[in-house]
């Protein structure tokens, strides 16, 4: 491996800032963050080279900023939820739970400001459906997109270019996602993978409705800032002393989003945030794999969400100082915000514990000095030259909002709280018993006992079981992500009995006919419609188990599956289709379950689709559990398994 993955590569570093007054500044233009100097005598000359840059790029681009002139602004904290997270979707009712969801997302964030729902990824590839079909076939997707906003929370959907090898469309990309869109009534699109998007689908978001917002994953272009709004600063690491974000000097509305999705520490980027008058994307569950957010870091961005709500003025003032009225020494640093002559410092210790001055600024009379994150009064020292320290004590790693003023400023507490990660386990469904005095018509007996299976899988982003793949790691690349890692399992089997084939249409019919069977939600429900004796598909999980119950069997493990196929002892049916396996586990947030044995159908053009075609015994792949009936797969089905007692022939 050539490179070191728990440092942030060449590219996430922030670019430093010429100091000579003839350098040329436009080698800057595509910079993340424009680093700070270290040394405070140096910092008067950088803000004129900030100015400086900002002034020229905006002439040479002709720049107006009419865009934002017509949008909603300041959408600060935005989550990105997995459309089928339990905490937005109850699996056993069928039905989303938005309130439910806002609810605990005020409690713990303070709330947000918008919502991306994710919704394809990382299964997308399992059969033909598109990105687009994979939004459409949610029939009630309109109203929870309604629900979100009738609580003030604006609503994304994700883009993804990549999906080329899919079923298409009949129209072009732009034209789907514009027409996607405006029949969810969504308020912008996030786009994965991609720094902009295309003049084609601006125009046809615009036909659609104008004022919907494009937010590019990474550096936005310095061209694009005029018609994309926000932007998803995903891995921007910054310089010891506080830097400023390129796209936010560039357009004080423009707003990013700090997000490093594999780090259990957020306190970087919520600096970075708050003395740059941005914000954050919440992501707490990455593509099925839980990385919540810490107690402190939670305190600390309820604290920013207040500050905020009520000076979002201010946070996209014209007149913002990074770096200002700096006490001259310590790590203590702030921004000053002026809105209407009246200013607002955002603070952040970006050191060990502090008491002492924070800023030095001018007197005001008649006023004090207070924080607004904690409602405390801070102490004002004359200085010999007219001016006033304000300041205080400051815990290592807090940060602060400094006003000055004569009225009553509520009180709330300090934020803190454990800085340990908060971690989950995913936790195994009970197999149900299935036990048979004989053996079963069409299976064959494996007897228990101990095997250490060698489990073979592809190392993407969703993990396998509950691990998490990537561990305060800046980007994975290959040779880190998507080649083939290897598990050892050490299980303990009872002797059980496996079908040799996989349950037909033609069975799953009769069991129909039997049970009257429905399913609470029956979109794409097509089992026992096929041929006869074809593998049954168009089922999920409970479809499946439902089956097995009725004929007093159940799903083998991936365990029990693996032993019986490396033994040669299952067939494949044709066409051939992935095997769900009694292996559903969740940790409170996603839902997965493992298949095995492949199926004919194949997504090509990607490493992000799903694995298809045709796959060994030893091979395991994650299916994260979907609603709605979207697990339902032509490209799925199951065989039965039974509990056996020692000694059955």
């Amino acid at each position: 491996m050539s490179f070191n993955p728990y440092v942030p590569r060449p590219i996430d570093r922030p670019t430093e800032m010429p100091l000579a007054g003839d350098a040329d500044l436009t080698t800057l233009d595509e910079a993340k963050i424009f680093a700070a100097p270290d040394d405070p005598a140096d910092w008067p000359t950088w803000r004129d080279q900030l100015t400086r840059w900002r002034a020229d790029a905006r002439a040479r681009l002709g720049y107006t900023g009419a865009h934002y002139d017509e949008l909603p602004l300041d959408c600060f904290s935005v989550c990105l939820a997995w459309l089928w997270d339990e905490t937005l979707y109850d699996h056993e009712r069928g039905v989303f739970t938005v309130e439910d969801f806002l609810d605990a997302a005020d409690r713990d964030f303070g709330g947000f400001d918008g919502v991306v729902l994710w919704h394809a990824y990382p299964v997308i590839g399992l059969d033909e459906r598109n990105q687009f079909d994979w939004y459409r076939d949610v029939p009630e997707l309109p109203e929870v997109v309604r629900a979100f906003q009738a609580r003030g929370v604006r609503v994304f959907v994700d883009y993804n270019p990549w999906d080329t090898g899919t079923r298409r469309e009949g129209g072009t990309d732009a034209q789907e996602v514009a027409a996607l869109a405006g029949k969810l009534g969504v308020d912008g699109i996030f786009l994965d993978t991609l720094k902009e998007g295309a003049d084609e689908l601006r125009r046809e978001l615009d036909a659609v409705r104008p004022g919907m917002v494009l937010e590019g994953e990474s550096r936005v272009p310095l061209a694009r800032i005029a018609d994309h709004a926000m932007s998803w600063a995903q891995w921007f690491a910054d310089s010891p002393v506080p830097g400023v974000l390129r796209a936010k000097w560039f357009e004080r509305r423009h707003v990013l989003h700090h997000t490093r999705r594999w780090h259990r520490d957020h306190l970087d980027e919520l600096h970075s945030a708050w003395l740059n008058g941005v914000g954050v994307l919440v992501w707490e569950s990455v593509f099925g794999v839980w990385v919540g957010w810490n107690d402190r870091d939670r305190a600390v961005l309820r604290a920013m969400r207040r500050v905020q709500a009520s000076h979002a003025a201010w946070l996209r003032a014209e007149d913002w100082v990074p770096l200002a009225d700096h006490p001259g020494t310590g790590q203590v640093y702030a921004s000053r915000w002026t809105h209407q002559g009246v200013p607002l410092w955002t603070v952040a210790n970006r050191g060990g514990d502090h008491d002492g001055p924070w800023l030095v600024t001018e007197p005001r009379p008649g006023r004090r000095f207070v924080d607004l994150v904690t409602g405390a009064d801070l102490t004002a020292t004359p200085t010999p030259d007219g001016r006033v320290a304000v300041g205080g004590p400051l815990p290592g790693g807090a940060i602060a909002a400094v006003v000055a003023t004569d009225a009553p400023v509520p009180a709330h507490p300090a934020p803190a709280g454990d800085p340990s990660f908060p971690a989950r386990a995913a936790v195994r469904t009970r197999t149900p018993w299935a036990p048979r005095a004989e053996l079963p018509e069409g299976m064959v007996a494996v007897d228990g006992g101990r095997r250490e299976l060698l489990v073979r899988y592809r190392v993407r982003e969703t993990g396998l079981y509950g691990e998490t793949p990537y561990v305060d790691e800046w980007k994975p690349l290959p040779p880190r992500l998507h080649h083939t890692g290897t598990l050892r399992r050490n299980v303990q089997l009872g002797r059980f009995a496996i079908a040799t084939d996989e349950v037909t249409h033609g069975q799953y019919a009769e069991f129909l006919r039997a049970t009257g069977y429905r399913p609470a939600r029956p979109e794409r429900f097509t089992a026992g419609q096929g041929p006869a004796d074809a593998p049954v598909t168009g089922v999920d999980l409970a479809d499946a188990r439902a089956y097995a119950a009725w004929a007093g069997l159940r799903l083998p493990t991936e365990d029990e599956w693996q032993v019986a196929a490396e033994a040669g002892l299952l067939r494949r049916r044709e066409p051939l289709v992935w095997n769900l396996t009694e292996s559903e586990h969740s940790d409170g947030r996603t839902r997965f379950v493992i298949v095995k044995g492949g199926a004919a159908y194949r997504a090509e053009g990607s490493d992000w689709y799903f694995d298809g075609g045709p796959q060994p015994p030893d091979v395991s792949v994650k299916l994260l559990l979907t609603g709605a009936g979207l697990t339902r797969s032509e490209q799925v089905g199951f065989r039965c398994a039974a509990d056996l007692s020692t000694g059955q022939e």
